[in-house]
């Protein structure tokens, strides 16, 4: 489900960035009940603001399972790009969320991202599609 996704992702943002988690699970479901952050193609990019965080940070989760998302295609989702960035971070917010969907919007890298075998590799995309 969409909240046991967001607690899990309060969970890895507190492991890897000091991230109070139910801080990020409660700023990703505000996020969320305005709207569904499903951008079709098994795709979502949930994200919210976090006060006093410094710089924008992400994560990239692949699910073994696709979850209901309401995304406009009906399709559910099953890769996410959880995104978080500083409360008052409107611009980079914003071109972020542009950059993010516009890679996600190319059916060759969401099918590499889906065939990945490991971390390394998957940091391999997001870089290499940086890069272009």
């Amino acid at each position: 489900s969409k909240a046991r996704l967001f607690e899990q992702a309060g969970a890895l943002f507190e492991r890897s960035a000091g991230l109070p988690r139910t801080v990020v699970s409660a700023s990703l479901a505000a996020r969320e009940k305005l709207g569904s952050t499903g951008l079709g193609q098994g795709i979502a990019i949930p994200h919210g603001r976090i006060k006093g965080l410094a710089t924008a940070t992400g994560a990239f989760i692949r699910l073994v399972a696709p979850i209901p998302f309401e995304a406009p295609d009906g399709k559910p989702v099953q890769q996410l790009f959880v995104l978080l960035v500083p409360e008052h971070a409107t611009e980079e917010h914003l071109q972020l969320l542009s950059e993010l969907a516009q890679m996600f919007s190319q059916r060759t890298f969401r099918d590499q991202l889906a065939s990945a075998a490991s971390p390394e590799d998957l940091i391999r995309l997001f870089r290499a599609w940086e890069a272009a």
